[in-house]
């Protein structure tokens, strides 16, 4: 792939990442999400974040890895933009291209959940965040 191939894509994948954080600040502040659910994404990003950060350390070392499946499932539970963030900023499974068609997967199920909950004319899918967090 070349170099400005890879550059258009970081650009669509961190327009789609800024946008989805500002839906979620936006909403917030809307008072249609519950600000626990803004606060559970902001950890599970950090969390996978520092996974993996942790296992682009022990690559280089040839240590235990962090398994891929983990890292989508964080993905999956609210933690892709951190996910999304470590892959550009610390270069780690950036060139992968079957990890990233998954990580792009789960992100996009994440989101669509999200937008579901928002959109729900009938919101039960809300109803029932509101009920956790009180």
């Amino acid at each position: 792939m070349g170099k400005k191939n890879r550059k258009s894509q970081i650009k669509v994948g961190t327009v789609i990442t800024i946008l989805f954080c500002l839906l979620l600040v936006i909403s917030t502040v809307l008072g249609r999400l519950p600000s626990v659910i803004l606060i559970f994404y902001a950890l599970m990003s950090v969390i996978t974040f520092i996974t993996y950060a942790i296992d682009k350390s022990a690559a280089k070392k040839g240590q235990w890895r962090t398994k891929e499946s983990t890292l989508h499932l964080l993905s999956l539970i609210g933690g892709w933009p951190g996910g999304y963030y470590a892959q550009n900023h610390l270069r780690h499974k950036s060139s992968k291209t079957s990890f990233k068609t998954v990580f792009w997967i789960t992100a996009a199920i994440n989101s669509m959940v999200i937008v579901y909950a928002l959109t729900d004319p009938d919101p039960q899918v809300l109803n029932y965040i509101f009920a956790l967090t009180k």
